[in-house]
């Protein structure tokens, strides 16, 4: 282990320009991790009732602090897919290295454990910049801050880099890199199996127990955030379930009935390797579904907030978590969108020779364009249908518990604004095709 850290370090340190990028955006989702979890350390090391200097009034209450924490921890669950595709992406050159590694005597295990540890060594770097930033942060607004804050900083601060290399690890377990092609191949990702299907056995069970178990009230019931918790998860499973099957039908059908030769190519995609972008799109509709449960949650809030009945708390007590709420629903959509930028980035990255291949074949570079914004667009738009269903019966279920006599049809538009906002993130790549068909990657075909 010594000596692939070591070979590691060498191997960052000589980078070249081309490389930075991809090590500056792991230390980004490092740094970002870092910091939702020092945010979660510090606002968990408050006992009991403690009088906080801003939030209006939530984070005064431990069960409002729980909620805070938990929703901080939930953030790191997008993060840490991000940061899983930028060690996916691999450069030319980086690919030249781990076959020189592997010329070198070096086996397919220890190659990628190397890859993994230099993510590691990034994400160290962006853990440790916003440890230090954190710090001085708490020194500002802290007096005495307890011993257990620093102990859980130094926790978080070496915890996060061994997730990212972690991570890096499950990334890179079907890369191979090979000795003589110079290339990484990666196998076609499986299906969903035993575990999936399990998995969504034990969250219908689970929901149907919240549902059962649910009383009414102003606001909700004490059971409807698990409740909501489970409905998220199962309706997320369904719809990466249904963005699998799709890509695959429509890679079927438009491959034998198409004429067109974006679609023909996206076609054939989608046909050779369905699984990979349901697990690529597996962020956004999750996003999709809390984003718009979200809108139809706060209708109903603000709706009962507005109404004559009176609350415990003050209305800024209430507007204030549901801004807190919507901003960490922004920062999830920002690295969501991030990662799938990242991940259409890693995948032209992998078909570099193919592409190569194409257009030495004469097909024009719009067209490859194009059939990698289909490759997006095609399945994304049927498995975003169940995921804002799923967000709309979310709200509405919560306002008719809290009363509410209007729908929320503004949540609608949440799906439409993420299919949007994927095709330009998948847009923010087509850039580097470019030098994706360059000619000279056939001469390691």
């Amino acid at each position: 282990m010594t000596s692939d850290l070591r070979l590691a370090w060498l191997l960052t340190r000589g980078s070249g320009l081309r490389e930075w990028w991809r090590s500056g955006l792991t230390a980004v989702g490092a740094g970002l991790a870092t910091g939702f979890a020092l945010a979660a350390v510090a606002i968990a090391s408050l006992e009991g009732q403690y009088t906080v200097g801003f939030g209006n009034g939530l984070l005064d209450q431990p069960g409002e602090r729980s909620g805070v924490v938990l929703a901080l921890a939930l953030l790191l669950i997008p993060v840490l897919g991000f940061l899983g595709q930028c060690s996916r992406v691999g450069a030319v050159h980086r690919d030249r290295r781990l076959a020189a590694l592997r010329l070198a005597g070096a086996a397919p295990a220890q190659v990628r454990r190397i890859a993994a540890l230099e993510a590691g060594l990034a994400c160290l770097a962006g853990s440790a910049a916003a440890s230090l930033a954190s710090a001085l942060v708490v020194l500002e607004v802290w007096h005495r801050p307890p011993v257990t804050v620093w102990a859980g900083f130094a926790l978080a601060t070496v915890a996060v880099p061994v997730l990212g290399a972690l991570v890096s690890a499950l990334a890179l377990r079907r890369v191979i890199a090979s000795p003589l092609g110079r290339v990484r191949r990666v196998h076609t990702t499986p299906r969903p199996g035993r575990v999936f299907l399990g998995a969504a056995a034990v969250l219908t069970v689970l929901l149907l127990t919240g549902l059962a178990s649910n009383g009414s009230g102003p606001l909700g019931s004490a059971q409807a955030p698990p409740t909501v918790f489970f409905a998220v998860l199962l309706t997320g499973s369904g719809a990466v379930w249904l963005c699998g099957a799709s890509a695959r039908l429509m890679g079927t059908f438009l491959a034998a009935r198409t004429g067109r030769p974006a679609v023909l190519i996206a076609a054939e995609r989608l046909r050779d390797d369905p699984w990979a972008l349901a697990r690529t799109h597996a962020a956004v509709l999750l996003v999709t579904i809390v984003g718009t449960g979200f809108v139809g949650v706060r209708q109903a809030l603000l709706d009962t907030l507005d109404s004559p009945q009176q609350l415990a708390a003050s209305r800024s007590f209430y507007t204030t978590g549901l801004d807190l709420t919507a901003a960490a629903i922004a920062v999830a959509l920002l690295i969501t969108l991030s990662a799938l930028a990242v991940g259409t980035a890693e995948s032209l990255a992998t078909r570099r020779r193919g592409l190569a291949a194409q257009a030495a074949a004469g097909v024009p570079q719009a067209v490859l364009g194009r059939a990698l914004l289909l490759e997006t667009a095609l399945p994304l738009a049927p498995a975003l249908l169940p995921a804002g269903v799923g967000g709309m019966v979310i709200g509405t279920g919560y306002a008719g518990l809290a009363g509410s006599g209007s729908l929320p049809w503004a949540a609608l538009l949440v799906p439409v604004g993420m299919y949007s906002a994927c095709l330009l993130a998948a847009a923010a790549s087509l850039p580097l095709l470019r030098r994706s068909v360059r000619p000279g990657e056939l001469r390691y075909a």
